[in-house]
């Protein structure tokens, strides 16, 4: 084999894994606001199960009333267990799913490790809570992006659609 022939071969495998990379733009606001409030109703029944079932099995089978904070300790563990396995599986809740989008690394463009999905969904409920001030940080910072998400160090994605499909 030449040097001529050999250096237009690696030339074709160094370019290879380049052009094997999906090209994915930031998702609009619009598009993470609508699957925000998607998200809400798909929600009722996660915590129609992973809530409501056992505390009416608590309640009607044994007779125990379990107090207040442990409801509230409950409904913000069940969603943490949903959000972060998702976000962990794949990038994407089922909301998520339907509207294109997903989480990745800000920096590498890959999945977000375990530490920033834990620390992006604790940091979610300040930024909604709080008259929804980090979403409203969207408005101002450079890349639209979610204060939680700024803070996090991932970004919200829209995935390329198939052929033919509107954007």
């Amino acid at each position: 084999m030449s040097s001529r022939t050999r250096g237009r071969g690696a030339a074709v495998q160094a370019a290879a894994p380049a052009a094997a990379r999906m090209v994915v733009e930031p998702a609009g606001l619009r598009r993470r606001l609508a699957s925000m409030l998607y998200e809400s109703l798909l929600l009722m029944g996660v915590l129609a199960l992973l809530f409501m079932v056992p505390w009416l099995v608590l309640g009607i089978v044994f007779g125990v009333t379990p107090p207040g904070w442990l409801a509230w300790l409950h409904v913000t563990g069940a969603l943490g267990a949903y959000f972060v396995w998702y976000w962990r599986r794949g990038g994407q809740t089922l909301a998520m799913q339907t509207w294109r989008l997903c989480i990745v690394d800000a920096g590498s463009g890959k999945l977000p490790d375990l530490r920033q999905c834990v620390l992006r969904y604790l940091l979610a409920w300040p930024s909604l809570g709080l008259c929804g001030v980090g979403l409203l940080w969207a408005l101002i910072d450079r890349d639209r992006q979610f204060l939680h998400d700024r803070l996090t160090g991932t970004c919200i994605v829209l995935l390329p659609g198939k052929v033919g499909t509107p954007r």
